[in-house]
């Protein structure tokens, strides 16, 4: 059984470009033999935060929160495709985020930016490096940058230099996030979390 990788995406934009990113990503660590699975905040369509997952009682969550909070629980990794609003987070991404806290816990993310200029997203990784840290998550120091969204890819697959180079810089990517989760999860077998 490969790793269970749960690939975030949070852009709500009616030409969404960080998709490409996104399920470009989920074929990539399948076929390495990962069980990737993209989590779409728009599809899944959370109300702006109110109350997280862990405030509700035993069995009140509303159903679409309740069933992405098993899907987090029983993930080995995450990684969050990222992508750089006014040299910040995608809000979107970060509400989705927010509505839960103990669920991230002791599993390691890794981040993939992008924009559509030359900074290739890399204020908002640091922006979510952070936030993702201070969740308990352990962030991987292998960052994924992609400039130049609108042209990286063609028909779903990478094109042109900046598909090159997203290409070159995947797996050592994936190796880092591989090697992290492992150590997580034989960490986990050995020895329950602390809180």
């Amino acid at each position: 059984m490969g790793d269970r990788i749960l690939v975030f995406y949070g852009s709500y934009r009616s030409e969404r470009q960080g998709i490409k990113l996104a399920d470009w990503l989920v074929r990539a660590f399948a076929a390495r033999g990962a069980e990737p699975e993209l989590i779409d905040a728009m599809a899944i369509g959370l109300p702006m935060l109110d109350r997280r997952y862990g405030d509700y009682g035993e069995g009140e969550a509303p159903p679409a929160l309740e069933q992405l909070a098993g899907r987090i629980r029983a993930a080995d990794a995450f990684v969050f495709v990222a992508g750089e609003y006014n040299w910040g987070i995608q809000p979107g991404l970060k509400n989705l985020t927010d509505h839960f806290l103990a669920e991230w816990r002791w599993r390691p993310a890794a981040i993939a930016s992008y924009s559509a200029g030359r900074f290739a997203g890399a204020r908002a990784a640091v922006a979510w490096h952070a936030t993702l840290a201070e969740m308990g998550m352990v962030v991987t120091s292998t960052p994924l940058a992609l400039g130049g969204i609108g042209r990286a890819f063609a028909d779903g697959e990478p094109a042109g230099a900046d598909g090159a180079a997203l290409v070159h810089a995947f797996p050592r990517f994936a190796d880092d996030l591989a090697w992290w989760t492992g150590a997580a999860r034989a960490q986990r077998a050995k020895i329950s979390p602390p809180y």
